[in-house]
């Protein structure tokens, strides 16, 4: 409030000043300078995660021999090259990887601080056709398949308690691993030999660096293995997102 005042006393003798002046206060114009608007710098607004550009896509395909199905899987976030109006860089990942880790990836700058997820990163240009992309990541997602029966046998074959198999699986409510939706996980109930619960446990788990993350998610328990080998069955299979 100090300035305020200071600012009447100011006003006061300016008006006594005039009046000996022989200037009435009405006639006194006061001019009022408007502050410069300071304008907060414009921030890019970076796309969000979209298929790999087709130009990239072929690329990676002829150069590291990716499966081109699962080329229309994994999803890139593309970034304009300063000082040039075609070149973009790149960065791919598995958006299930990041999904298992609990990682959302907004844009292209989401790397920065998870470098780990990225599995390919260069850049690309549309105009020239120019494509760099290096590997920073190697992930096998051609891994073995097995059957129904390989399922049961592996299952039958758990003999300590406690003990488990997994398979990946490629749909389901987990993420993660080569198939992209985590693993089920099949656990020798540790109390079965006191009766204590039936033979087999069976969860599923989100996979990150090919392994379960824990046990995951307890589904359902059961004595028997195959109706459980062919559950497991039905989910494991050719990735098809």
């Amino acid at each position: 409030m100090f300035w305020k005042k200071k600012q009447v006393a100011a006003v006061a003798v300016s008006a006594g000043a005039t009046k000996a002046a022989g200037v009435t206060p009405s006639a006194i114009k006061v001019e009022v300078v408007p502050q410069k608007r300071v304008e907060s710098p414009k921030v890019e607004k970076l796309p969000g995660p979209r298929q790999i550009p087709s130009l990239v896509g072929k690329h990676i395909t002829t150069e590291y021999k990716m499966d081109a199905d699962l080329v229309r899987i994994l999803k890139a976030v593309v970034h304009k090259r300063p000082q040039a109006e075609a070149a973009l860089d790149c960065r791919i990942f598995d958006q299930s990887e990041a999904e298992a880790s609990e990682i959302q990836i907004k844009d292209y700058t989401s790397f920065d601080e998870h470098p780990d997820l990225i599995l390919y990163e260069g850049s690309f240009d549309e105009e020239t056709k120019h494509v760099e992309m290096a590997e920073k990541k190697k992930v096998s997602f051609d891994v073995p398949l097995f059957t129904e029966t390989e399922i049961r046998q592996k299952i039958e074959a758990l003999s300590e308690p406690g003990s488990t198999v997994f398979f990946y699986q490629a749909t389901g409510p987990a993420h993660g691993g080569p198939l992209g939706k985590g693993a089920a996980l099949i656990e020798l109930n540790p109390n079965y030999l006191t009766k204590k619960g039936k033979k087999y446990i069976i969860y599923t788990a989100n996979v990150i660096n090919m392994q379960p993350v824990g046990r995951g998610q307890k589904l359902y328990d059961s004595d028997k293995p195959k109706e459980i080998a062919k559950w497991v069955a039905q989910g494991h299979h050719k990735r098809t997102y």
